[in-house]
């Protein structure tokens, strides 16, 4: 549910530049199916050196001005829900919590040598800017973070939620631009002074390694040309104020079997690094309640 790891990065940019400090921990045991999410281990020289313990925690941080926000992160709960979603509720009324503001990302049939979009969504009008028509209406698989939109809003709070779109021949790979775009578009919405300048960096170093690895591939070549021409169609009828979306332009792409090819292919080749909100908690302070 974070195509490109995208809030994955995010967070952990967010805990490495900011004032923080540990406010609450979620039982793991209680919300994670250790089974559907197995936590890595490392075995080396016979023996079992390293677990990476699954987490779901709540940090105060402070932003380059001082203002105070918190910052849920950590492993999508599996199970309890409910229960999990009317403490978070708990949390925003006790610390008058003013807007939830929820981000990921999502694989979308876009190129990365263009500008990351972002789909907006909030519990009311007004919250968001008037955005062009992306998907249409669609039925998608549940998350919690969308649940918890969905009640904050019948509770009467402001809820806004960030959905960065992502090159889906990406989307197991960390894409900073995307985690960036979705910091940009926090910061915005929250009037915040959130640090972005790492994350940019980062995504220009990954967009020339990009660059390199489609450039070697011209079944991926060819993918990413397609993909520049609905974008483009799509921007002008943006800007023409048509009704297109992402997904109606009638332009000439490969099959589904030559883009599955072409980009197992292009993921067979990338060096993946470890997960970036594996880091997100380290070296702070020990937790002062569990919930």
């Amino acid at each position: 549910m974070d195509a490109g790891h995208a809030a994955a990065l995010a967070a952990r940019h967010l805990t490495a530049t900011l004032e923080h400090q540990r406010l609450l921990t979620f039982r793991a045991d209680e919300l994670i199916d250790y089974r559907a999410h197995r936590p890595p281990m490392t075995f080396e020289t016979w023996r079992w050196t390293d677990y990476e313990e699954p987490y779901v925690v709540l940090d105060v941080l402070r932003d380059d001005e001082g203002t105070e926000l918190l910052l849920l992160h950590g492993t999508e709960p599996d199970l309890r829900w409910h229960g999990f979603v009317d403490a978070v509720i708990d949390i925003v009324e006790r610390h008058g919590v003013q807007r939830t503001i929820s981000i990921h990302g999502v694989p979308m049939g876009v190129p990365h040598t263009r500008p990351t979009t972002v789909t907006a969504h909030a519990s009311e009008p007004g919250l968001i800017p008037t955005q062009p028509e992306i998907i249409g209406t669609v039925q998608v698989p549940g998350s919690v973070t969308g649940l918890l939109e969905y009640r904050l809003g019948q509770a009467g709070h402001q809820a806004v939620g960030f959905s960065a779109n992502v090159p889906h021949y990406l989307a197991q790979s960390h894409f900073h631009q995307a985690a960036a775009e979705l910091v940009r578009q926090t910061a915005r919405s929250g009037e915040l002074a959130l640090p972005v300048g790492d994350l940019e960096q980062a995504a220009t170093e990954a967009a020339n390694e990009i660059e390199r690895q489609v450039s070697a591939s011209p079944e991926v070549t060819a993918v990413v040309k397609a993909l520049e021409q609905q974008y483009d169609a799509f921007m002008r009828g943006v800007n023409q104020e048509t009704k297109a979306t992402l997904l109606a332009q009638p332009v000439d792409l490969p099959t589904a079997d030559e883009i599955g090819a072409a980009v197992e292919a292009f993921l067979a080749d990338q060096d993946l690094a470890a997960d970036p909100d594996d880091a997100a908690g380290e070296d702070l302070p020990e937790p002062r309640g569990d919930v």
